[in-house]
């Protein structure tokens, strides 16, 4: 698999980034045993790059695998988040992230800031500050920020302290906020040739672009300024799947119907009506009605954000 440099960051990854977000409790709750397995698989059949967050609660799956493994988990690459907003409380989470994944250095550590607007550079700026800091010690490789926002995009080409962004984009433009899919597709493109690095999530829409697959990831892939993908996997056959489509070779007609799933998000009828899903959705998506959750599918992308931040554990992914 082809494998290319990350900005000016000196990290070499390859052009398929398995996404652990979606074998978490978030969304499949798969053992970590079990996910730990397929990462490891994904590792020995040439993929090293891994992306995940503190809210995904992967890093035992990430653990796991990596256990299982020598020289090949010394090479691969890492990239976790945090929506940390002081110096503390991302200097918690750096922690957090070094002990649980038995690792010294953190390649990528992203702010994570999928629904807010370029004011996060202030808003966050404690935190910052601190995977700064981290990063001038040797802990944190490279800083980044994970975002959904075009302006975030726009603004973090200006910043030099920002060495990776991980934008939302995908062909129909589903989950991007303050512009559309050419207004990102343009920002992506500045920012890369202001020197950062730049890998993408949401191919597929979180799902919803999965009909025809081959076409959204590869215009995902050939975007100028996009050195990888990211793509979230919970079996051996979506993961066989990405292999095939990023090593450039023919999916077989089987396989591409067996990976074909469809996710929904299910709201339990215990819902309080709280209204925490409204405010961390990055789409517009979660509304209110009658004081119980609603979820408009229309605008839902299927990311999984609501499920982790609801008091009574009322939504989940499946």
């Amino acid at each position: 698999m082809e494998r290319r440099e990350l900005g000016k960051t000196g990290l070499v990854v390859t052009e398929l980034c398995f996404g652990v977000l979606p074998m978490g409790p978030n969304q499949f709750s798969l053992e970590p045993e079990k996910g730990g397995e397929l990462i490891r698989e994904g590792i020995l059949n040439g993929i090293n790059f891994l992306d995940t967050a503190q809210s995904y609660r992967t890093y035992p799956h990430i653990k796991f695998a990596l256990d299982g493994l020598k020289d090949a988990g010394s090479e691969v690459v890492i990239a976790t988040k945090s929506a940390a907003k002081t110096y503390e409380e991302m200097e918690q989470a750096v922690e957090e992230a070094r002990k649980a994944l038995d690792r010294d250095v953190i390649d990528i550590f992203h702010l994570h800031a999928a629904r807010v607007d370029a004011g996060v550079f202030k808003e966050r700026a404690g935190a910052l500050e601190c995977l700064v800091d981290m990063k001038a010690k040797g802990i944190v490789r490279a800083v980044g920020i994970s975002t959904h926002s075009v302006e975030v995009v726009r603004k973090a080409a200006e910043i030099p302290e920002i060495d990776v962004v991980f934008p939302i984009i995908n062909i129909e433009g589903l989950g991007i906020l303050h512009g559309t899919r050419d207004d990102m597709a343009r920002a992506i493109v500045d920012a890369a040739e202001s020197g950062k690095g730049l890998y993408a999530m949401k191919a597929l829409g979180g799902g919803n672009l999965l009909s025809d697959r081959e076409k959204a990831i590869n215009y995902v892939r050939n975007l100028r300024g996009i050195t990888s993908v990211a793509v979230g996997m919970v079996s051996y056959d979506e993961l066989e799947m990405n292999l095939l489509i990023f090593n450039g070779q023919k999916v077989p007609e089987d396989l591409a119907r067996r990976t074909v799933r469809t996710k929904r998000l299910v709201i339990q009828a215990f819902c309080r009506g709280c209204g925490t899903c409204v405010k961390i959705c990055p789409n517009g998506a979660m509304t209110v009605v009658d004081g119980k959750a609603h979820n408009d599918r229309e605008k839902c992308i299927l990311c999984g954000y609501c499920a982790p931040v609801c008091p009574e554990f009322a939504i989940r992914l499946v």
